[in-house]
This record gives C-alpha cells, structure tokens and sequence, in this order.
C-alpha cells in the first residue's frame, strides 16, 4: 500500500506494509524527505516528533500497526520542529548543520525587540532563578555546560539586560554585536555561551517572566492582606466602631476560611480582654447595632482577598516547578514531542484574579479614610487637622488615595481575555500574561499607598483621641506616604503586633463577648459575655 505523507508542506508517497510500525513509517517519511530534497549528505539529527491523520489532527501511536489505524485512503503529517528548522511560520524551513549554531543565536537576537525600561536586577535575578530551575528538569534539550554557564550569572546578581559594565568602560547603545556584551561578561568573569540546537529556545520559550513577576506580586500581596487587617483595627478603634461584628458565632456558620481568619485576627487586636482599651470602654455600652460596610464587612471583604491569594500561590507554585518549553524533549523515551506548555494562560488567568481580588483592600480602605477625614462620620476634626481652613490636613492625601483606586480599577480589567494572532497565524491565540503580572504587581503597589494612607489617617486620629501630639500644621507630605508605604512593604506594621497577637491567643483562652443591645434586652438571666472557643484555646 502506498500512504500520501506531507512533511514541511511537502506531499509525497510512501510505499510501506499493512503490518509496518507508525514509527517505522515516520523515520521513512523522513528519509525520503531528505532524499527528495537532495539533504542525504547531511549528517541529520532530527527525530520525528509525531505522526498525525492529516484530517482532525488525531496523533497516531507509534507502536500502532499501519492496518490497524490507516488506509490508502488517508492523509498523514510528520512533524519535525525547533531543532533543524526555523520556528513559528518557519517550522517547515529545514536549515543545514552549518547554521543551526547561528539560526540560535539568530532566534536570541530577534527576540531583543522589547520597548521601554528593562527589568531591575532584582526581577531579573527572579526570572534567571526560574529559568534555570526549569532547564535543570532535563526537558529542555540544554547541554550540561551551558546549563552550569548560568548559574555564575544569577550568583553574580549582574544583570538587567543591560548588565552592569566596568568602571569607565564605553556604554553602547546596547549590549550586543557592537561588543558591549563582552566587556559585560568580562567585568562579571562570565564566559560567552555557546548554543548548540535547540538551546536558543530553550533560553527563551516559557513562563518564566509572567511567573516570575507573579511571584512577587503573590508575596506583596499576602504580606498587605496581613497588615490591611491591623491598619483597619485601627481605624476601626479610632472611629469607635463595635467589635460585636467579629463573633466567631458569626463566622462559624459562613465558614470561609479568610473571613474567619481575618476576624479572629481582628478579635485578637481590638476585641480582648488582655489588652483592654480605653477608647473602646468608653463606648461599650453605647446603643449602637452596627457600623458601616467598610467597618462591619471587615472580614468578609478581607477574608476573599486572602483566599484569592492563597488560590493563585497554588497555581504559581505549580508552574514554578513545571517545564514549559517547546517542544520537549523525553530523553528516556528518545522522544521530542511538540506541545503547547509554553502557553501562559494559567499563570496569566490567576495574576487577573489576584489583581482584582487585593485591589479590594485598597477599595474599601479608601472608604475608610473617607470616614476618618469625614467630621460627619468620625466626630473627629474635618480633614484631621486643628485650624481646618488655614490647614488642609488630610485632605489632599485622600485623594491620592481616591486617584490610586480609580486607577487600579482600569488595571484591574483583565488582560488574559485579549489575545492577538502573531507570528503569521502561527501563534493564534496567546494569554498576554506579561502585561497581566506587570499590571498585578502595580495593583499591588497602589495598595501599598493606599494602605498607608490610612495608617497616617489613623494614627493621626488616634493622637485627637489622647490627645498627645497630632500633626499641627499643613506639611510636605509626600515623604511621610512614601516611608509609611516602605513600613508596609517591609512589613514593619505585621511583624510589630505579631508578638502581640501570638500572645493574645496564648493567654487568653476565653472569647470575650461584647454585649450588644438584642442581648441586654433579655427578660430572663444574665447575658452571656464570655464563651470558652475551642480553636483559640488551641492557637489556630
């Protein structure tokens, strides 16, 4: 029987048997590929990576018999790719040996085609990080040696696509074929890398840049949640909201597990019999039911956006430690295999929904701040500054806070639903996931400021409430958002009331009750004010 084979856009017949293998079929379609195409002489690597029905795509099992899967009536495509021939709309450009050194330097060089400010050292030493430890998984087709060249880079912390030159030393335009690369390796004691087939791409195809900002944006993120929680304490405490909101009998029956952290850890700030408050006794018995929203929902709010963030973490962690090249190569199999790994939709997907999710703690803190510089809601000073008028006080800070909040909620509009068809129509859907995790980390930045805005509001509204030493008069205040919003960064605000918090739960194994109006009002007996809370007595 004779089957029509197309390898590269080239048809042609190849003679074979009913009983012959797929993969027997495969490696002679080859053959005669290269015969037709006078390249006998060249002392060939490729592997055929698949046999596919030409019709539907269906990929045929190598250890299948011809009769057993195919007729003389159908159609079958070899694919051959990435190694010896060019990429995307070039796949079926066979290139000679020759060159395959040069198509890989080639592939590097045309990739240097980004626009604006390149990646700080820091994110740069992230991605180089990841990249080595997918390359290091032996998927990838890099040899041993290039693989340990990169490793002395990432040690060197030199690198940002620039690099860093010696002192002195002539600064081109930029680090390539004008010889500033070199002098850049020879500052670092880096020796040049040698790509051998394939190890062009293996350098450059996967998701190491969306995973790697992504990353950072997670850790950012998870570290605001914690103080979103304290500074919102604290507001709450100098607006002499209740703390009746935060019962864990509430929390129990909507079991989420970020809402129920949250208010336990907001019980263990404001809600505590071992570090009373005066602020609070002097309202305890106050007829108020209930806050505002931006007080009450507390950890309802705050409790998603930490579990958006320990969702997303899995995803991150799993592409992390995954391969995702094309092809791949299965050394143990003696198989490359032609996949869609390198796609960044999972990655690009999660860093949407993080943006989106911690972008609330900036929402809500917003409102916040609204109530602390509103005389109306705060019965504190309008705008939190004596002489309003002849100082502006907060005024202007809020709405700093007001114009991040109005920018992340364009940011927040998800990337992951565009996609452009590249590459001739090769690359025909694509997950824009670098704009998703460059967009994520500045929503978290914008939280950061935010956030640190209402620590400034609070801590000035408390200083009304000693009162002690309140900010007096109009000043530059710039600096101040900028080191408060460094304290959150840094975590300075967490990792001051985390002992205060762990010894809360150790010492106080006793949930204090607030009395709340509908339970004073009982006929019969004493209102229950303290309950025994198993949890806590176990530190969770």
């Amino acid at each position: 029987m004779k089957l029509s084979v197309r390898i590269r856009g080239d048809w042609f017949a190849v003679p074979c048997k009913a009983t012959d293998k797929i993969a027997w079929f495969g490696e002679e379609a080859l053959r005669r590929y290269y015969r037709k195409k006078n390249l006998e002489g060249t002392d060939r690597r490729e592997k055929v990576f698949e046999v596919r029905k030409a019709k539907g795509g269906a990929i045929l099992d190598p250890s299948d018999s011809i009769r057993d899967i195919l007729d003389d009536n159908d159609f079958v495509t070899v694919v051959v790719y990435g190694i010896t021939t060019g990429f995307g709309k070039f796949a079926r450009t066979v290139i000679g040996k020759e060159k395959l050194v040069e198509l890989q330097e080639n592939l590097i060089r045309s990739h240097a085609a980004g626009v604006g400010n390149p990646l700080s050292p820091e994110r740069t030493r992230m991605l180089l990080a990841l990249r080595i430890n997918v390359l290091a998984k032996g998927y990838s087709g890099i040899s041993p040696e290039n693989l340990k060249n990169l490793v002395p880079a990432l040690g060197s912390g030199k690198g940002d696509g620039r690099c860093k030159r010696r002192p002195g030393a002539p600064v081109p335009p930029c680090p390539g074929d004008d010889g500033g690369g070199q002098d850049v390796l020879e500052s670092n004691n880096l020796e040049p890398i040698k790509l051998g087939p394939k190890e062009g791409l293996a350098l450059i195809n996967g998701t190491q840049l969306i995973t790697s900002l992504g990353a950072e944006a997670v850790e950012r993120s998870d570290a605001v949640c914690r103080q979103a929680d304290v500074i919102a304490a604290l507001s709450l405490e100098v607006l002499k909201g209740t703390t009746r909101a935060f019962d864990s009998n509430i929390h129990r029956v909507r079991p989420h597990p970020g809402q129920i952290s949250v208010a336990r850890r907001i019980r263990s700030l404001l809600h505590s019999e071992t570090y009373p408050s005066e602020i609070a006794e002097s309202h305890r018995f106050c007829d108020r039911v209930q806050d505002a929203y931006t007080l009450r929902c507390l950890p309802q709010v705050h409790g998603i956006v930490k579990d958006t963030v320990d969702f997303v973490r899995g995803v991150l962690t799993t592409e992390l430690n995954s391969a995702t090249d094309n092809p791949m190569v299965f050394a143990e199999q003696q198989e490359i295999i032609s996949g869609g790994n390198f796609h960044g939709e999972y990655p690009a997907k999660v860093l949407d929904y993080l943006a989106i999710g911690v972008h609330e703690l900036a929402n809500i803190s917003e409102r916040r701040i609204e109530r602390l510089v509103n005389p109306a809601y705060s019965e504190l000073p309008a705008f939190l500054t004596q002489e309003g008028g002849l100082n502006s006080g907060f005024m202007i800070a809020h709405c700093t806070a007001a114009a991040l909040v109005s920018e992340n909620k364009v940011l927040c509009h998800p990337a992951s639903v565009d996609s452009l068809t590249t590459s001739a129509g090769t690359e025909d859907h694509v997950s824009m996931g670098g704009f998703a995790a460059r967009k994520a980390v500045t929503v978290v930045e914008h939280v950061e400021q935010v956030l640190a805005i209402e620590l400034l509001c609070a801590c000035q509204a408390i200083e009304f409430l000693r009162p002690l030493k309140p900010w007096i008069k109009d000043r530059y205040m710039a600096p101040d958002i900028d080191a408060v919003t460094k304290l959150i960064q840094d975590e300075k605000v967490w990792h001051t009331v985390k002992p205060l918090i762990e010894n809360y739960h150790a010492t106080q194994v006793i949930e204090t009750r607030v009395l709340s109006p509908t339970t004073a009002m009982r006929t019969e007996g004493p209102a229950p004010k303290r309950r025994r809370v198993a949890s806590e007595r176990k530190g969770k």
